[in-house]
């Protein structure tokens, strides 16, 4: 039996001159693993060691380099000659839809470090792999908050029905996100080094903005959305 074909999502970035950037990134279909072409040398500030997490699960002994930063390797090589503001136009293409718009090259950048992240196999962005198969390119804090909520209500059913107990108070999703605040430092500090570009240090604050903000704005948000269920 043949396997399913790969899922894959291109970003294209062009700027004013008409240079334009493309990477491609496939996907396994069932699991949304990315699929990472080996390097057999990749960069030092890749390895676990190197600006580790202080929240990081993973054991230097037994792991050399991190998911996550190995993820984002090639992406940093190819656009770290962007600068944060450089304005752009870019178009995000999957197999059902094309979406494009112009913007900064940091939020363009954050987009797909987002992506890259949710899908690198780092144990506390795994969370996210789900967000990644239905991928929203550029998403406002609301529609953020909206799509991270249905996502846990969802994993939520699927305790229950292992006969788990479900959290019905939303009160993991706080900590995933206050998790995903200490990665964002460490990464950031991981860029600094990867790169003289300031592009890929601010699309990680920009993601961290989010990330900061999501802990105490999920129930006021969800309450602003209620009304929107009135005829549920």
């Amino acid at each position: 039996m043949s396997q399913p074909a790969a899922f894959t999502v291109q970003y294209r970035f062009t700027l004013g001159d008409r240079s334009c950037e493309s990477l491609t990134l496939e996907f396994d279909p069932v699991s949304m693993a990315l699929r990472r072409a080996d390097d057999p040398a990749p960069p030092e500030w890749t390895r676990l060691a190197f600006q580790q997490c202080p929240n990081c699960p993973l054991d230097t002994a037994l792991i050399s380099h991190c998911p996550a930063a190995l993820s984002l390797a090639p992406m940093v090589t190819r656009l770290s000659s962007l600068l944060s503001h450089d304005q752009m136009a870019l178009e995000v293409i999957t197999a059902e839809r094309i979406i494009s718009q112009h913007t900064t090259a940091q939020r363009a950048a954050g987009s797909l470090m987002g992506l890259l992240l949710a899908t690198s196999g780092c144990p506390r962005t795994a969370f996210f792999r789900p967000m990644a198969r239905f991928h929203l390119p550029l998403a406002t804090e609301q529609e953020t908050i909206y799509r991270a909520a249905a996502t846990y209500m969802l994993a939520q059913y699927f305790r229950h029905q292992q006969g788990l107990a479900p959290d019905m108070e939303l009160t993991g999703l706080r900590d995933i996100y206050l998790h995903i605040q200490q990665i964002n430092t460490a990464l950031a500090n991981r860029l600094r080094a990867a790169s003289d570009s300031d592009s890929m240090v601010n699309a990680v604050i920009l993601l961290d903005l989010h990330a900061k903000a999501m802990p105490y704005m999920i129930k006021q948000s969800l309450a602003e959305l209620e009304p929107l269920f009135s005829g549920n």
